[in-house]
């Protein structure tokens, strides 16, 4: 009898990488597509898609939810 793969979750995947050392990075998406005309330069520039660790307690969950 075969097992069943488990799938990526597609929504985590979009949202949050693994680094190398195995370390959860955050994908900051925030804001920064829409409406762009009606916003100054540093308004932008503080949305920009900077990434922030996860944290310690969740990143066995995401890293289960990011495996193939």
């Amino acid at each position: 009898m075969m097992k069943n793969k488990q799938k990526t979750h597609k929504a985590t995947a979009k949202r949050f990488r693994v680094t190398r050392t195995g370390k959860i990075m955050h994908n900051r998406q925030g804001d920064n597509a829409h409406l762009k005309a009606n916003k100054t330069s540093q308004q932008k520039a503080r949305k920009k898609g900077k990434s922030s660790l996860g944290s310690k307690t969740e990143s066995k969950k995401i890293i289960s939810l990011l495996s193939k």
